[in-house]
């Protein structure tokens, strides 16, 4: 549906096209985080690309994923609770 036809929509189709949109931006954002994490965890951890991870490189990956989702688990929350008070 482009943009010229959402004025012809009745209320409760204008709602579900703008929470269809909405998912499609969650699920892009999630896209990028998680692409975001995996070049830099690789760029952090991997000195030697080959078939397999050592148990360093592995140890590695798990403690770079494990503070990305953390630092973004927090910036999240944040971000959120200023939403929250800004909509006050």
């Amino acid at each position: 549906m482009d943009a010229l036809q959402t004025g012809n929509l009745t209320g409760a189709q204008r709602e579900e096209f703008m929470e269809q949109v909405k998912q499609q931006i969650a699920i892009s954002h999630a896209q990028e985080h998680l692409t975001k994490m995996t070049q830099k965890c690789f760029q952090k951890c991997i000195y030697k690309p080959g078939t397999s991870l050592d148990s360093s490189e592995q140890k590695c990956v798990a403690m770079c994923v494990d503070r990305y989702m953390d630092a973004w688990g927090l910036v999240s929350r944040a971000y959120a609770t200023r939403l929250q008070k800004e909509n006050m």
